[in-house]
C-alpha cells in the first residue's frame, strides 16, 4: 500500500515539475487560491493533536509493559546467574524511561531531515503549511486562519518528531529482543524458565510496531476537505515550484536546475529508442516471443501483487519487517470503538394457537475480541402482524434481550451461540415487563454465514440457523429452530 503511495507521489512530482517552465510562459495564470477551505487548519490541528496524544499514550504504555517484562526476566535469571542478569539487563529500565520521556516532551525542530519510511501525504501537508507561511497572499488568509496556520504547523512538526522518536523506540526494543533471544538460544536450559516472559516481550514488540504503523496510515489518509485544499493549491505555478525545491521527495533525487528543459534531456533515451530495443528483444524470441513476454509480464505482476500484500501485512514496507512466530491478533492495536460492530436483524415466527405471526426487529453491537471471535449484546422488539394475510393487525407482542458470540470456523462460516430472555406477551408500558421472572429464557447454538454486500448502508449480510435447546422446557413451547437474517453497518 505504501509502495503505491510513494510511486504516486513520485509520479505527481515528475508531473508537476515540467509545469513550472510552462507556467512561467503564461502571463494570465492566477497566483492565488480562491475559496480556500476555512476549516482546513482546524481540521489538521485536531487530527495531528489526536494522533500525537494516542502515539504518546500508547508508547508510554508499551514501554512500561516491556520494562516490567525485562524486570521479571532479570529476577528469574538473577536466581540462576546473577552476573549474567546484571550484564544482560544493565540500564535497560533507565533506557525505557528515557525513551518515554523524550517522546512526551519532544516538540520537533524547524528543519527535519527525511528518515525512515517516506510518507507522501505528510510531505505534501508539510510543504503546504510551509508554503502558506512563506506566501500568505497566496490564499488571502484571515487573521484567525493565520493563527490556526501557525498552530497547525507547530502541531504537525511535533507529531513528525514523535513519529521519528517512535521509530527509535522500535529500533531499541527490536535490539533488546534480539539480545535476550540470543542469550536464551545459547543457554537452552533457560528456555523453560524465561520463555514465557520472553514470548510476551516479542508480542509486545510486534504489536507496538503495528500500532505505530497504524498511526502513520491514519496521518497519511486525507479526508475530502484536505484533498480539496491540496487540489486548489496544486493549481498554482508558484506552489508547484515551491514543492519542486522544498519537498522531501524532491530532495531524494537532487534534480538538476535545467530539469524539464531540452538541455536536461541530452543523453537520455527517447521513447522510440526504448520501443525499438524492446521489439528487437521480442523478435529474437521467434513467433511466440510477444506472447511469451506478455505471459511473463502478467506472471511477474501477479507475484509482485502477492509480495506487496505480504509486505503490507508484515511491516507495510517500512524496512523493519519482523516475521512473528505467533498468530497475531489484528484487533489488538485497534481502539475500543474501532472494534465495535453494529448490526440489525429480523426473524419471523409463524402464528400458533397462543401467538399471532410475530416479526422480531433487533439491533446489536458486537465487540471483536480477536480475528476469529466476536461477542456482543442486543435487543429486539416483537411486532405482531395478525393471523394470515386476511387478518393483518399490528401489535406489540413482546421484547427480547440478547447476548451472542460468533467463532470463525472457515472462510465466512461461523459457529454461533448465545443466551436470550424473551417477553412473549403484549405490553403497553415498561412497568409490565420490568420483572425478569416474567421473561422466558432461550439457549441458542447453530451456524452462521456472512455474505459481503455492495451497499452504502450495509457492509455484510449474516444468515443464521439456530437451535433453541431450552425451547422444550418453555411453557408454552416456542419454535426450536430460529432462522435469522442480519445486516452489519
Amino acid at each position: 500500500m505504501h509502495m503505491r503511495y510513494a510511486l504516486s507521489g513520485i509520479v505527481i512530482l515528475l508531473y508537476m515539475l515540467p509545469l513550472n517552465s510552462f507556467s512561467q510562459e503564461q502571463s494570465g495564470t492566477a497566483d492565488r487560491v480562491i475559496n480556500f477551505p476555512s476549516k482546513f487548519f482546524s481540521r489538521i490541528q485536531g487530527k495531528t493533536a489526536n494522533l500525537d496524544k494516542q502515539l504518546t499514550e500508547q508508547t508510554d504504555k508499551y514501554l512500561a509493559k516491556m520494562a516490567k517484562r525485562e524486570e521479571r526476566l532479570k529476577k528469574k535469571l538473577y536466581k540462576i546467574d546473577s552476573t549474567a542478569a546484571k550484564n544482560l539487563f544493565a540500564n535497560s529500565a533507565q533506557q525505557y524511561a528515557a525513551l518515554a520521556q523524550k517522546l512526551k516532551t519532544d516538540t520537533g525542530s524547524r528543519t527535519q531531515s527525511l528518515s525512515g519510511e517516506y510518507q507522501p501525504y505528510t510531505d505534501s501537508l508539510q510543504g503546504t503549511l510551509s508554503f502558506l507561511q512563506q506566501n500568505p497572499s497566496a490564499s488571502s488568509l484571515s487573521p484567525k486562519m493565520s493563527a490556526e496556520l501557525q498552530s497547525s504547523a507547530s502541531q504537525l512538526q511535533a507529531l513528525q518528531a514523535k513519529m521519528q522518536d517512535a521509530d527509535q523506540v522500535k529500533a531499541y526494543i527490536q535490539q533488546r529482543k534480539q539480545q535476550i533471544g540470543q542469550y536464551i538460544s545459547q543457554h537452552a536450559s533457560l528456555a523453560g524458565i524465561l520463555g514465557k516472559q520472553y514470548d510476551g516481550l516479542k508480542q509486545d514488540q510486534f504489536y507496538y510496531c503495528q500500532q505505530v504503523q497504524q498511526y502513520k496510515d491514519m496521518l497519511n489518509n486525507p479526508d475530502q476537505l484536505e484533498q480539496k485544499a491540496l487540489s486548489l493549491l496544486s493549481q498554482l505555478p508558484v506552489f508547484q515550484n515551491f514543492m519542486k525545491n522544498n519537498s522531501q521527495l524532491a530532495g531524494l533525487f537532487n534534480l538538476p536546475a535545467n530539469y524539464g528543459s531540452p538541455q536536461g534531456l541530452v543523453g537520455l533515451q527517447t521513447r522510440d529508442q526504448v520501443n525499438a530495443l524492446i521489439q528487437g528483444q521480442v523478435a529474437a524470441g521467434g513467433a511466440g516471443g510477444a506472447a511469451a513476454l506478455q505471459s511473463n509480464l502478467q506472471s511477474a505482476e501477479s507475484q509482485l501483487d502477492g509480495f506487496k500484500d505480504k509486505l503490507s501485512k508484515l511491516g507495510s514496507g517500512s524496512g523493519d519487517i519482523d516475521m512473528p512466530d505467533f498468530k497475531p491478533n489484528d484487533q489488538k492495536t485497534k481502539t475500543f470503538w474501532k472494534r465495535l460492530e453494529y448490526g440489525t436483524n429480523f426473524q419471523t415466527t409463524r402464528s400458533s394457537y397462543f401467538y399471532p405471526t410475530v416479526l422480531d426487529l433487533g439491533l446489536s453491537v458486537g465487540y471483536r475480541v480477536s480475528n476469529s471471535l466476536t461477542a456482543g449484546l442486543g435487543g429486539a422488539f416483537k411486532l405482531g402482524t395478525g393471523n394470515g394475510i386476511q387478518h393483518i393487525v399490528f401489535s406489540g407482542q413482546g421484547a427480547s434481550i440478547r447476548s451472542f458470540f460468533d467463532v470463525k470456523l472457515k472462510g465466512n462460516l461461523f459457529a454461533s451461540g448465545g443466551f436470550e430472555y424473551n417477553y412473549e406477551q403484549p405490553f403497553a408500558n415498561y412497568q409490565q415487563i420490568n420483572s425478569l421472572s416474567l421473561w422466558q429464557s432461550s439457549g441458542l447454538a447453530g451456524i452462521s454465514k456472512i455474505v459481503s454486500v455492495k451497499s452504502k448502508a450495509f457492509k455484510k449480510t449474516k444468515i443464521s440457523l439456530l437451535w433453541d435447546f431450552l425451547s422444550y422446557s418453555q411453557i408454552p413451547h416456542s419454535q426450536p429452530f430460529k432462522f435469522r437474517i442480519g445486516y452489519g453497518f
